[in-house]
């Protein structure tokens, strides 16, 4: 540094008091100090958290656990009977050159919010993102899986977690064809190590219809499908108007209407009619659900989990 430069700021703070006075000169001033914080004498930072503590805000109105606070989940499973859970499992695979990889996952965040709030006094889980598989194996791109063993570990341990904090049902859901095997072994062990323990724990397949839900969009919704893989990839009308109830951006909408690709199967997709048909989907599958839970409440184990 040159010795006029040193001289000019030595000068500037011997005649301001210091930096502060330096920046003041230039317009910018001295921020206020902020408001004092005064917390309870007894409260820690944070608070310890305890059965007793009061809730101090209104509920959210969420079924997913993850986005709720432990208050919120104390209140809604011990005070006003959410003691229903869903376990989710999706995948991460190759879903061609428009969808995420992540496909079936967005289904679930659409599917299993209806299904929650259809059924009624349900929570659900956090979505198992992964299905099982080679880990060795798997070289293409996004495709990542669980080993059967570490997969069953999971959703047993999800399960378990679940029945310690008060759930008496809990039922799991697959929206991939992967890891139906996988979710019934699981429902089916831990109803039988649970038996007489007051936890209905069964794997729901009817959850995965696809092939009833094109016919409903092509009978009743009349967005006819002839062929859902005429394009070639594993990609149909019915997953991305469902996906779009996530995020548009997982089909890449906005990106293939700059390039005139917002069709696929020979279906033009709108987004409006895109979003209102994949919620009227989301609907039909939770309606088949939760027909399908009742029923398994009334028959019980071994018939619902076996």
């Amino acid at each position: 540094m040159k010795r006029w430069t040193v001289l000019v700021i030595s000068l500037a703070l011997a005649a301001g008091g210091g930096p502060t006075s330096v920046l003041a000169q230039r317009g910018q001033g001295q921020r206020p100090a902020p408001p004092e914080v005064v917390r309870p004498a007894d409260q820690r930072v944070p608070a310890p958290y305890s059965y007793e503590m009061v809730r101090p805000i209104a509920m959210a109105d969420n079924v997913w656990m993850s986005e709720l606070t432990i208050l919120e989940m104390r209140d809604l499973v011990g005070s006003y009977g959410y003691t229903t859970a869903l376990v989710l499992n999706g995948t991460m695979e190759a879903n061609g050159p428009y969808l995420t990889t992540g496909k079936h996952n967005h289904v679930l965040r659409v599917t299993g919010d209806a299904i929650a709030r259809t059924l009624g006094n349900t929570l659900v889980a956090p979505i198992v993102v992964l299905d099982s598989g080679d880990p060795a194996g798997t070289d293409t791109p996004g495709r990542l899986v669980l080993s059967e063993e570490t997969l069953r570990a999971v959703l047993r341990d999800m399960a378990t977690s679940l029945k310690a904090q008060g759930f008496h049902e809990i039922f799991f859901l697959g929206d991939s064809g992967s890891n139906q095997r996988t979710l019934q072994a699981v429902a089916t062990e831990l109803s039988q190590a649970w038996a007489g323990e007051d936890v209905l724990v069964a794997h729901v397949p009817e959850y995965y219809n696809y092939g009833d839900v094109l016919a409903y969009q092509n009978e009743v919704l009349g967005k006819v499908e002839l062929n859902k893989d005429l394009d070639g990839y594993h990609d149909d009308y019915y997953i991305s108007s469902l996906i779009m109830n996530d995020s548009p951006e997982h089909v890449r909408l906005p990106q293939r209407q700059k390039v005139n690709l917002d069709h696929i199967n020979s279906l033009h997709i709108d987004l409006e009619e895109g979003l209102e048909i994949g919620r009227k989907l989301a609907q039909f599958r939770a309606d088949v659900t939760v027909e399908a839970i009742r029923k398994y409440r009334e028959m019980g184990y071994p018939l619902a989990g076996g």
